[in-house]
């Protein structure tokens, strides 16, 4: 049966003093209920046994802070309602053994922690608020609903040994550290808030499972959402605004994100490195600052479907790392779509660029690979497709349109193209320059204001069962030292060349009604050698007359007499002769 105590400051008929006085004589009942009327009791409270605390009076009405040490050391079954606890420099709420139920209570930690519920016990906190200090749950089962959290000198929640703990409907805010950390536990959050935290907002690591569903991240300092220790779990329908980075996966964590979105990013929105892996579904990243989705450093993220608008980069796998992407959008950009570079992997399939400066390039050694499968690059500045250094690129079946250049390889790269097209070009459908190799089957490309098709310097192009239709300058054009192959190839329209070659290139089965020219390879003759003999001392050629020659003098004084003066004045013949062999 339970029985009922009050406790009044003021006193009163059947009433308690103070609170460990209620407590004391509730040790021989079975369970109690203990009122408490308004005011501050400077107590330290022990509760052992199945004991509810509840304040009478307005919200805040009763305060218990005692000048030091514990507030409240729990053991049973406890529950407090409507309490504001204040402790300095130790665990405010001590839940040492049983269950415990906080329910529209303050607490105040100034200095330590805000709760510790210890192995094996379970708490349960609702409507309640938290500030200054942490919430512990260390080996605890805890269910937190419509609770908040602020200003946490560490992180506002902790859930680590093996712990298992949900929270629903909660806002964190203003944390040091972390807003949540889930560490070798279990944690799920649903319908939460968390803004303002130094690092990351949410943190799963040491094998952690965390589940993270329709939340909110605002304006954190750091990460919205870290996976990292080979941490598992999911995020589902959350939207991170304003985040250092939106998801950061690193060091063999494996989370599932689907639906999410990570909008105003100012490094990247999903960042993936240090042998992180991780499965993206239909996620959006808007106006990233650096990269929208970064794979790097041993990463490799699988992502499908989704959106990226707005910001620098659309996706970038670098250093090492790998990834596979498919049905993504990717649009206005001001930098490239795709980005593969220094000995990393990736494959992208259904992918669709529109209004960017450029759609894929790589950079990098022959480990340097990426393939583009049935995608789409549209309305782009400079190249659609672009290989550098001796990286491998392999096209099936990928359109470009309204661009500078369809399809590109420089230096010692590789460009392999099926089944592809390239339309409205301005300057080619698919080049090849330096020592690069292209080889093409079933290439359409047309309406290029330039080329068609061409290979510069001692580029080689391998080209079979291809088209060239209504290109300005000419269907096809190799030149420079290098060679290739045209078999089963078809040049078409009402301008420019068929072929401009330089006689390295073998055309086999070409069909067209253009003209075929042939550019001599022929080095140009060296220019004659201009030889100039440094003699000492003058050199005549024929006679020269009435000439005055001083050379190895510091100075010459030139006499000439009436005779030679009245001769040069007769006769202007031998006038020119004097004037040129004096200029000898």
């Amino acid at each position: 049966m339970l029985k009922r105590y009050v406790v009044s400051q003021r006193g009163g008929w059947r009433t308690c003093p103070d609170i460990t006085s209620a407590l004391r004589a509730a040790e021989r009942a079975r369970s109690a209920r203990i009122e408490i009327m308004p005011g501050h009791y400077e107590e330290q409270l022990t509760v052992r046994g199945a004991v509810e605390l509840v304040a009478v009076g307005e919200p805040g009405a009763v305060v218990v802070c005692p000048s030091q040490g514990t507030v409240l050391d729990a053991s049973g079954s406890v529950v407090v309602r409507g309490l504001v606890l204040v402790g300095r420099d130790a665990d405010v709420v001590d839940l040492q053994a049983g269950t415990l139920t906080l329910d529209r209570v303050e607490v105040r930690a100034h200095g330590g922690v805000c709760l510790h519920a210890r192995r094996n016990t379970a708490a349960t906190l609702t409507d309640s608020r938290f500030q200054y200090g942490r919430t512990l749950f260390a080996g605890a089962h805890g269910t937190v609903e419509r609770c908040r959290f602020a200003d946490a000198a560490d992180n506002a929640l902790a859930v680590i040994e093996g712990a298992r703990v949900t929270v629903q409907d909660s806002s964190i805010d203003g944390s040091r550290i972390h807003g949540i950390r889930v560490s070798d536990a279990w944690a799920q959050l649903t319908r939460c808030e968390i803004t303002g935290t130094e690092k990351a907002a949410v943190c799963g690591d040491t094998r952690a499972e965390l589940n993270v569903t329709d939340c909110a991240i605002t304006a954190v300092h750091a990460d919205a959402l870290m996976f990292i220790e080979q941490s598992r779990g999911s995020v589902l329908g959350t939207r991170v605004t304003d985040a250092e980075f939106g998801i950061a996966v690193t060091t063999g964590a494996d989370p599932l994100v689907r639906g999410c979105v990570f909008a105003a990013c100012r490094d990247s929105g999903i960042n993936v490195h240090s042998a992180g892996r991780g499965t993206f579904q239909d996620c959006e990243v808007i106006d990233a600052g650096v990269v929208s989705v970064f794979s790097t450093k041993g990463g490799a993220p699988r992502v499908t479907g989704g959106r990226i608008s707005g910001g620098n980069v659309g996706i970038a796998v670098i250093e090492k790392a790998r990834g596979h992407f498919s049905d993504v959008d990717i649009q206005g950009l001001t930098n490239v779509a795709l980005r593969v570079r220094d000995e990393s992997r990736a494959v992208f399939e259904n992918i669709r660029v529109e209004r960017c400066p450029a759609g894929l390039e790589t950079l990098g050694n022959a480990g340097t690979t990426a393939e583009l499968v049935d995608s789409r690059i549209h309305d782009f500045d400079m190249a659609a497709v672009a290989a550098g250094g001796q990286s491998r690129i392999t096209l099936k079946g990928v359109s470009a349109e309204r661009g500078l250049v369809g399809f590109g390889a420089v230096e010692e790269s590789q460009l392999r193209v099926h089944d592809c097209e390239v339309r409205a070009v301005r300057m080619g459908g698919a080049l090849a320059s330096g020592k690069a190799t292209l080889l093409a089957r079933n290439l359409t490309v047309t309406g290029s204001e330039g080329v068609g098709l061409s290979g510069q310097d001692s580029a080689y192009v391998d080209v079979a069962d291809s088209r060239f239709d209504g290109c300005d300058s000419a269907g096809v054009s190799v030149l420079g030292s290098g060679g290739g192959v045209l078999r089963d190839c078809s040049v078409t329209g009402t301008k420019g060349l068929a072929v401009l070659h330089n006689g390295l290139v073998e055309l086999v089965s070409l069909r067209t009604s253009l003209r075929v020219v042939q550019r001599n390879t022929e080095p140009a003759a060296p220019p004659p050698t201009t030889v100039i003999n440094n003699f000492y001392g003058p050199v005549f050629h024929e006679a020269v007359h009435n000439a005055q020659l001083a050379w190895n003098n510091a100075e010459v004084v030139q006499q000439q007499n009436n005779e030679s003066r009245q001769q040069n004045d007769e006769s202007p013949s031998q006038q020119q002769n004097d004037e040129d062999g004096a200029g000898t």
